[in-house]
């Protein structure tokens, strides 16, 4: 997810952010959040797991937001990010995403 997410928003950026800046740099801060999660996972230890569990929320309130924003006033984002209708490109994964890891990251901590 990480790489799909940066590999997107770079092509993107670099080639269509005039159309939609809002949209691209919401998709960024999104692949920003799936590196930094991965980083955390890899890495191991009861603060990057903290850490982890702490981007996951906050990945599932930009899903949330940005998922209700788009549906409420999809003017404002003349492209689609990936967190439009909750992620309804991408078959709802941005908002699994986040809930399964919270979940994951709970129960790895009782084992």
């Amino acid at each position: 997810m990480s790489v799909g997410a940066v590999s997107r928003t770079a092509f993107e950026i670099s080639t269509k952010f005039d159309r939609a800046p809002l949209a691209y740099t919401l998709s960024g801060i999104a692949a920003v959040v799936y590196v930094f999660i991965t980083y955390t996972l890899v890495r191991g230890g009861e603060t990057a797991r903290k850490a982890a569990l702490v981007c996951c929320a906050a990945e599932l309130v930009g899903v949330l937001t940005v998922g209700t924003w788009t549906l409420v006033n999809p003017s404002a984002f003349p492209e689609a990010t990936v967190w439009s209708g909750f992620g309804w490109g991408y078959v709802f994964i941005p908002v699994l995403l986040p809930v399964t890891g919270m979940l994951w990251l709970r129960r790895s901590r009782r084992s």
